[in-house]
């Protein structure tokens, strides 16, 4: 005779009030999704299909020459390619820098409160008053060359905003400066999930403290590292507010910093051709969603999957 089979334990389903508790919990949250994400991506891709002036019912249909336009225009290739190195450079630049002050930080240290406070400062100053303020002092008689020419540097002052060479790194900087904040405390917020029984084993053993951020806090920081890079590739991508103030919609383009935002910006509101900055916004929205996706599917599946629970 066989053995009878274990009596598995049988599931509860969800009862009425379960569900009317997760419709009125999820249901505003679901709406506003669908009213301000959904919705207007959806009009984008609609209005996308027509040469319209913003204005009034669009009736001139073109199809797909709007699309056709933005992936033959060198000046969107361009753009396009902006945003792929401020990219690159935001991973590169903010990255190290964040990691090595938020392991600073960590530690107790006097005033490191105030510290935590100054480096965070920069990113809740609004975009509007940070781009005015650093096109003032970048600027061929600002504050940077003013301050280069006093100390006797005067031969280091160049033309921070206008100069091509220049323009995309000087972009960085301030990037750098109002965005590591940011990191860093993201950062530190992740280390106080780390064991400090770890950290002192590993001490007690002779490890030093940078083996021990080497082989300890770095490789447990990771899941928060890659949240982060995809926080900031994303961001990198919809890059648009700090770029068009400092450069302006003209100047941008010949310094090599106009984005794809500037691009559709300029392309379509500045020249009444709403129906082409939709496209250019649909376009926009299809590189952002694909590069997520892609980056979700295998970088952040790891970190997801262990975050999930299944009853079985």
């Amino acid at each position: 005779m066989q053995a009878p089979s274990p009596l598995r334990p049988r599931r509860r389903g969800i009862g009425w009030a379960q569900r009317l508790e997760i419709v009125a919990l999820s249901g505003p949250a679901i709406l506003v999704f669908v009213g301000f994400v959904i919705l207007p991506v959806l009009m984008a891709a609609y209005y996308g299909f027509y040469k319209w002036k913003g204005f009034g019912k669009p009736t001139n249909f073109v199809g797909l020459d709007n699309y056709v336009t933005i992936l033959q225009d060198t000046a969107f290739h361009e753009a396009l390619w902006h945003n792929a190195e401020i990219l690159v450079l935001s991973l590169v630049l903010q990255g190290p820098v964040a990691v090595g002050l938020a392991l600073l930080l960590n530690r107790r240290m006097r005033g490191q409160s105030v510290i935590r406070v100054l480096i965070f400062v920069p990113y809740v100053i609004s975009e509007v008053i940070t781009g005015t303020a650093w096109a003032l002092m970048l600027q061929t008689n600002g504050a940077i060359n003013d301050v280069l020419r006093s100390i006797g540097l005067g031969g280091l002052a160049e033309d921070w905003l206008a100069d091509p060479e220049l323009a995309i790194w000087s972009l960085m900087i301030i990037l750098t400066w109002k965005y590591v904040g940011f990191a860093v405390i993201l950062f530190l917020a992740g280390m106080q999930n780390i064991p400090d029984e770890l950290s002192e084993a590993a001490a007690v053993d002779g490890a030093s403290f940078w083996q021990i951020q080497r082989h300890i806090t770095l490789p447990l920081l990771g899941p928060t590292i890659r949240i982060w890079a995809f926080l900031s590739i994303i961001g990198s991508l919809q890059l648009f507010d700090l770029v068009y103030i400092i450069w302006g919609q003209y100047v941008a383009s010949t310094a090599g910093t106009s984005t794809m935002a500037t691009y559709m910006v300029v392309e379509g509101r500045n020249a009444a051709n709403y129906g082409y900055g939709n496209a250019v916004a649909v376009v926009l929205f299809v590189i952002s969603m694909v590069i997520a996706l892609i980056y979700q599917r295998f970088v952040l599946r790891r970190d997801t999957e262990g975050a999930l629970t299944g009853g079985q």
